[in-house]
């Protein structure tokens, strides 16, 4: 049971095959709740850069705005908390 349990490290690949490893990355970061501000700080990037991102990230999942961009990424099993 627990083999069919588990996502496989591809799971979230396989989920969005249309967007970049980059933006797959942003992705998740939106899923977690993090701003576009804190998404530049941690990947060392402009916000510049992450609000295009965004923009490419929507139009690619055919969502409007980030929330709906936040549920689709959830359902694939994105953004789920990591302990501390």
């Amino acid at each position: 049971m627990e083999y069919f349990s588990t996502r496989s490290p591809d799971a979230h690949r396989l989920a969005f095959p249309q967007l970049t490893d980059r933006e797959r990355e942003v992705l998740g970061l939106l899923a977690e709740g993090l701003d576009n501000q804190m998404i530049a700080g941690r990947l060392g990037l402009s916000g510049k850069t992450v609000r295009n991102h965004c923009s490419n990230i929507f139009a690619k999942l055919q969502v409007a705005d980030r929330s709906q961009a936040i549920v689709r990424a959830r359902e694939a099993g994105l953004g789920e908390r990591r302990p501390e």
